[in-house]
C-alpha cells in the first residue's frame, strides 16, 4: 500500500482529467492521498476532492499565499476547522510554514500567519503539514513556543541536525521527486541515514517532478514543457528510496505507510474503514 502524503489534487492542472489521474494512481497501488489546501480560495475544493475520491485533506494558508491573504482569513480558517472538526477526512492543518527562498515576501506577515495557524492546530488537536524552504530554524523556533501534535515537514531539505530536531518534536520528513536526482546529495544522504521511522513519501503533484519528467531550462526554452507530476509516480519515486536504503519495495511501502499513519493519526480510521 502506498500513501502519497502530499498531493495537490485540487490544483487547476488536474481539472481536465482529474478522474483519470486518480484512476492511474489507484492502478499504481496508491491507496491514499493527502490533499493540503493552500489558501481560503481552495479550502472547499480540497475537501470536496477528498470526499469525492475517498482521500484526506488539510486546511491552511500556505506562506506563498500569505501575501494575498488578510488577517480575517485566519478567523475564517478557525471557523472552517470548527465546522469540519468531526470530519474524519480532515487530518491536519496545512499547508502552513515559512518560505525565505522566494524574494519579495513579507517575513513578518509570514511569521504572524505561521504562529496563528500553530495556535489553531493546538486548539483543534491536529498535526500540521509544514512548508519548509530555507526556514527550518525559524519553523523549529515557532514549534518551541507553540508545540503541536507533530505532523510532516514537507519536501525537507535541511541539515541532519535540523532533521533530528523535527523528529524529536514528533515530525516525519517528506521526500519526493527530488530524491530521484543523483545530484540531490543532501536529500539523498538524509533519506539514507535518517531513522526509518522518520521518512514519508510524497509527490507534491503537480509540482516537483521526478527525474524522468523533468525538463532542463534549455529544454523549456526550446519549447519542451515539463510533464505534469502525478500521484501515480509515487511507487517509482519510492524505488529511489528502496535502492538508497537497500529495502525491498514491499518494505518501503510498509515503513513509509506506517510513518504517515503515525504522523496523521486520523488516516488510520479512513484506511481501516
Amino acid at each position: 500500500m502506498w500513501i502519497d502524503s502530499h498531493c495537490h489534487l485540487d490544483a487547476p492542472e488536474f481539472d481536465a482529467d482529474r478522474d483519470a489521474v486518480v484512476q492511474r494512481a489507484v492502478a499504481a497501488g496508491v491507496r491514499m492521498l493527502v490533499i493540503p489546501a493552500v489558501g481560503a480560495f481552495d479550502w472547499d475544493s480540497a475537501r470536496e476532492q477528498a470526499h469525492r475520491h475517498g482521500f484526506a485533506y488539510a486546511l491552511g494558508i500556505h506562506p506563498l499565499y500569505v501575501m494575498q491573504a488578510c488577517e480575517q482569513d485566519l478567523t475564517l480558517l478557525a471557523a472552517q476547522l470548527e465546522r469540519h472538526r468531526a470530519d474524519p477526512r480532515l487530518v491536519a492543518v496545512g499547508e502552513i510554514g515559512l518560505d525565505f527562498f522566494v524574494p519579495g515576501l513579507d517575513a513578518e506577515k509570514q511569521q504572524l500567519f505561521y504562529m496563528e495557524q500553530l495556535k489553531l492546530a493546538r486548539r483543534f488537536a491536529l498535526p500540521v503539514i509544514l512548508h519548509v524552504r530555507r526556514s527550518a530554524d525559524q519553523l523549529l523556533a515557532g514549534l518551541g513556543r507553540i508545540p503541536v501534535a507533530g505532523g510532516i515537514a514537507h519536501a525537507f531539505n535541511g541539515s541532519a541536525q535540523q532533521a533530528q530536531r523535527f523528529i524529536d518534536l514528533g515530525f516525519k520528513l517528506g521526500f519526493g521527486g527530488t530524491l530521484t536526482f543523483e545530484r540531490s546529495l543532501q536529500i539523498r544522504r538524509l533519506a539514507t541515514e535518517l531513522p526509518e521511522t522518520a521518512v514519508v513519501l510524497e509527490t507534491d503533484a503537480p509540482d516537483i517532478p521526478p527525474l524522468w519528467l523533468y525538463k532542463t531550462a534549455e529544454q523549456r526554452a526550446a519549447g519542451e514543457s515539463t510533464v505534469r507530476n502525478e500521484p501515480a509516480e509515487l511507487p517509482r519515486i519510492a524505488e529511489s528510496l528502496s535502492v538508497l536504503r537497500g529495502w525491498t519495495p514491499a518494505h518501503t511501502a510498509a515503513v513509509t505507510g506506517a510513518n504517515v499513519l503515525a504522523a496523521l493519526p486520523r488516516l488510520r480510521g479512513l484506511l481501516d474503514g
